[in-house]
């Protein structure tokens, strides 16, 4: 197996770990914390899905780094006679993995079934492999060098060319006193696609852009390359485009993500434009 191909395959195995024992505490008796606001959670269930996937990685690439939603744990086992060691950046160079033990919390703790584990492998930083897997639909997403695809079946974009036919989602998360913007991005994609869509979590927004179930999502703000990173790859791997609000090719410390199915992209761009300005 490549190393390329070897890294694919425990992306895969390390985003079902986690994703196991997130579900199996899913809709139970859950302890929540509030991190930066009210409304930006964190439960136990995060903590230990992540140890999960952290310790499937580390049986197989001990000496990795890691890039994590959550503070990274201590983790014992074969492979792992020292700490992981943790970034707090995509590093330029070298191998590394990016993991969200749960992406989409607040639909976790509310009990929707629309939140992921996603993982990511990331050699000289550009990811080379990624998992994106929704326990509570059973659904795997997955990018290696030889394909995109879910639950084995290729990825694509969708193929709609008319915008009136588009279903858009603005993605990202607002400050309580910069709500307005917000409300200009609804507006402001209202006014040019077909329908909006807001999923709550970004990862299953973006893997919905490569499987054509949705069209297009913009998000004015910068966002974590945990939010970001593994379905950025899925969609670009499924044929569509990721810019940002400046219409140049997204990259993982860009401020803005506008992702579509390559039609209407420029319009895509100007929505969120004018959200992000006000004109």
């Amino acid at each position: 197996m490549t190393g390329a191909n070897h890294r694919a395959a425990v992306a895969e195995r390390a985003a079902r770990a986690g994703g196991v024992v997130a579900r199996e505490q899913f809709r139970g008796d859950l302890s929540v914390e509030s991190k930066a606001n009210k409304n930006d959670l964190v439960t136990e269930t995060d903590r230990d899905a992540q140890r999960q996937v952290v310790a499937t990685i580390r049986g197989e690439f001990p000496g990795d780094r890691f890039l994590c939603e959550e503070d990274l744990p201590t983790v014992s086992g074969p492979g792992t006679d020292h700490d992981a060691e943790a970034v707090d950046s995509v590093p330029d160079s070298g191998a590394a993995w990016v993991i969200d033990p749960i992406d989409g919390t607040a639909n976790y703790v509310r009990g929707m079934r629309l939140w992921a584990t996603v993982v990511s492998a990331v050699v000289d930083g550009e990811p080379v492999a990624s998992a994106t897997y929704l326990p509570s639909y059973g659904d795997l997403y997955a990018v290696g060098p030889e394909s995109a695809t879910r639950d084995g079946t290729e990825l694509s974009v969708s193929d709609r060319t008319d915008p009136e036919t588009f279903a858009v989602a603005p993605v990202g998360w607002w400050d309580r006193n910069e709500r307005a913007e917000f409300g200009r991005l609804c507006s402001a994609v209202g006014d040019r696609f077909g329908d909006v869509r807001r999923l709550g979590s970004f990862q299953a927004t973006l893997a919905h852009v490569a499987d054509g179930a949705l069209d297009g999502l913009v998000c004015t703000r910068p966002m974590a390359a945990w939010d970001t990173l593994a379905g950025v790859h899925m969609v670009r791997r499924a044929g569509g485009t990721v810019t940002d609000l400046d219409g140049e090719p997204w990259t993982h410390d860009s401020d803005s993500v506008v992702a579509s199915n390559g039609e209407a992209h420029e319009t895509l761009v100007v929505a969120g434009n004018e959200a992000l300005t006000g004109d």
